[in-house]
C-alpha cells in the first residue's frame, strides 16, 4: 500500500507555482495525444456520469428544490437541465446536473476514493452548449485532462481526511476541464484556477454526517464553481498565481504544507491517470462496497437465507467505521443519502437481495422489513489494520449462524475494482437501467442513440449532439 507523501514545504518557495505548469497541460491537451486508456476512460465516465444523473432525477426527492431554484431563476437558456427539461444559464445548468451527478452515490472514482467526473462532465457539457462548435474530440481531451489534474492531486497531498477531497479538488479538476472546452491559454487557465480557490471547500461532517441532503448533491457546487471560473478567466479576471504552492495557498492550508510535488508533476502531458477511473456495479458508497461483495459471495457460496444468520460482524477500519455511527440510526436510515453511505444497511441489503440496486433506496425500500431486520444483525469489528491510508483496505464480514458456524470472507476482487473492472458492456447496460429511472425517461432509441454518440464521440463535430439527443421528448 503506498504511504502519504512526506514532503515538507518551507518558505523557500519555487520561484513557479505548479498551477502554472498544471494549466498548461490541460489547456495544451489534444486527443490525438492521449494514451488509449485515458481517452477510453473519459468517454466511458461520460456515458456513467449522464445515466447517473438520470437516474438520480428520477429517484432523489431532494433534487427537485435545486431544479425549481434553477429554473425559477431565470437567465439566459444557454445550456440543458438534463431530464427535466428547458435550458438555463451555464453556470445554472451545470449546479443542477452537478448535483444529480453524485446524488445516487453511483458516480465513478478513482482507485483511491473520491469523485471528480461528477463535478468534470457538467461543467464541460455546460460550457460546451454555451460555447457552441466544440468537438468530440475537444470535449474528451478536456475531460481526460480534468481527470488526470484530479489524480495526480489526490494521490500526492497529505490527506488528513478532515476534507471531502472531493470537492476540494474537484473544483480544480473541472476547472481545468472546463477552461480546456473554451480553449483558455495556459496562462488564463492558470488564472482560472487560481479563481476556482474561491470555490475549493468541503468537509468531511457533509460526508460522515447524517441527516442532510449535501452529501448528494455537493458535486453541483463544485462544478458551478470551475464554470463560474473558466468563464471569468475568459473575461479576463486574473487569479491568484501562486494559489497552491503559496505560503497561504492550497496545499498550505488544506494539507499543511505536506505534498509531493515531484510526483505531482511526473509524466504530466504524456501519463494521463484518469485511464485507472473506476465505475460502480452497485449505488452506494464505493468504500462500502467490499462488504457489499463480501456478504453477496457468504451467502451465495454457502445458501443461506436471512433466517439461517444470527449475527453479522463487519470488520472495520477507521474510514468504514464512519458508516456504523451512530451504530442505530445508521442500522435504519430515514434517508436515501443516509442510507447509501450505512454500512450495516448496506450490508443487510446485499445479504438479503444478493445484490443492491436503484430500487433499494426508494422509500418504500428503506422501511423493507427483512431489510431492517438483518441490519440490527449487523455489529461492527474494529480493525486498525483496515485504516484508509492511501487506498482502502478490503473489508472484511463474518457471519454467525444459527447453527453454531462461522463463515468469513474478504471482499477482494469487488466488481469495478481495478481487479475487475466493469467493461463497456457493463457501464452501458447501467445507462440503460439508469435512464429507464429518469423523472423523464428517453426512448429506447434515445437510450440506443446516445451510447452510439459517446462511443463515437471522437468522430463528432459536435459533442453536445449527446446532450440533445437525451433531452428531446421520448418517442
Amino acid at each position: 500500500m503506498n504511504e502519504q507523501p512526506t514532503t515538507e514545504v518551507h518558505m523557500a518557495f519555487p520561484t513557479t507555482d505548479i498551477v502554472h505548469q498544471l494549466a498548461a497541460c490541460a489547456a495544451e491537451t489534444r486527443y490525438e495525444d492521449l494514451p488509449p486508456e485515458a481517452a477510453e476512460a473519459a468517454k466511458k465516465s461520460i456515458l456513467d456520469t449522464l445515466g447517473v444523473i438520470l437516474a438520480a432525477s428520477g429517484t432523489e426527492p431532494a433534487v427537485r428544490g435545486v431544479i425549481d431554484l434553477v429554473m425559477e431563476s431565470g437567465g439566459r437558456p444557454e445550456s440543458s437541465v438534463l431530464a427535466f427539461g428547458g435550458k438555463a444559464p451555464a453556470m445554472a445548468a451545470s449546479f443542477a446536473n452537478g448535483a444529480m451527478a453524485h446524488c445516487l452515490d453511483y458516480d465513478d472514482q478513482t482507485p483511491w476514493g473520491q469523485h471528480c467526473s461528477s463535478s468534470i462532465v457538467p461543467a464541460v457539457f455546460a460550457v460546451a452548449e454555451r460555447q457552441g462548435g466544440v468537438r468530440g474530440a475537444d470535449l474528451i481531451a478536456a475531460v481526460a485532462a480534468g481527470q488526470d489534474l484530479f489524480a495526480r492531486l489526490r494521490r500526492n497531498v497529505g490527506w488528513r481526511k478532515d476534507w471531502n477531497l472531493s470537492t476540494v479538488l474537484g473544483v480544480f479538476a473541472a476547472t481545468a476541464a472546463a477552461g480546456r472546452v473554451l480553449g483558455l491559454p495556459g496562462e488564463r487557465l492558470a488564472d482560472a484556477l487560481g479563481i476556482a480557490s474561491m470555490q475549493s471547500s468541503g468537509v468531511m461532517e457533509v460526508v460522515a454526517g447524517t441527516g442532510s441532503d449535501l452529501r448528494a448533491m455537493y458535486a453541483g457546487f463544485s462544478a458551478r464553481g470551475a464554470v463560474t471560473a473558466a468563464l471569468l478567466a475568459q473575461k479576463g479576471i486574473t487569479g491568484v498565481p501562486d494559489v497552491f504552492e503559496g505560503g497561504h495557498g492550497v496545499f498550505r492550508t488544506y494539507f499543511d504544507g505536506v505534498y509531493d510535488r515531484e510526483a505531482i508533476l511526473a509524466g504530466l502531458g504524456t501519463d494521463y491517470q484518469g485511464g485507472g477511473t473506476l465505475y460502480k456495479p452497485w449505488p452506494a458508497v464505493g468504500t462500502a462496497h467490499s462488504h457489499i461483495h463480501a456478504a453477496i459471495g457468504l451467502m451465495a457460496d454457502h445458501g443461506l437465507a436471512s433466517d439461517d444468520i444470527d449475527e453479522v460482524r463487519v470488520h472495520v477500519g477507521d474510514y468504514h467505521d464512519l458508516m456504523c455511527r451512530p451504530l442505530d440510526a445508521r442500522r435504519a436510515p430515514s434517508t436515501l443519502v443516509d442510507a447509501k453511505f450505512s454500512l450495516p444497511f448496506l450490508v443487510a441489503v446485499a445479504a438479503t437481495r444478493g445484490t443492491v440496486r436503484v430500487a433499494d433506496f426508494l422509500p418504500d425500500a428503506l422501511r423493507n422489513p427483512e431489510v431492517l431486520n438483518m441490519a440490527r444483525k449487523v455489529v461492527p469489528i474494529a480493525d486498525e489494520s483496515l485504516d484508509w491510508k492511501m487506498e482502502l483496505p478490503p473489508g472484511r464480514v463474518e457471519l454467525r449462524l444459527r447453527d453454531g458456524r462461522h463463515v468469513t470472507r474478504t471482499g477482494t476482487e469487488v466488481p469495478g475494482s481495478t481487479e475487475a473492472p466493469m467493461t463497456w458492456g457493463d457501464i452501458i447496460r447501467k445507462f440503460e437501467d439508469c435512464a429507464s429511472a429518469a423523472a423523464s425517461a428517453p426512448s429506447p432509441e434515445q437510450v440506443r442513440m446516445a451510447v452510439r454518440l459517446v462511443r463515437d464521440l471522437d468522430t463528432s463535430d459536435d459533442a453536445t449532439e449527446v446532450v440533445r439527443a437525451l433531452s428531446a421528448a421520448p418517442g
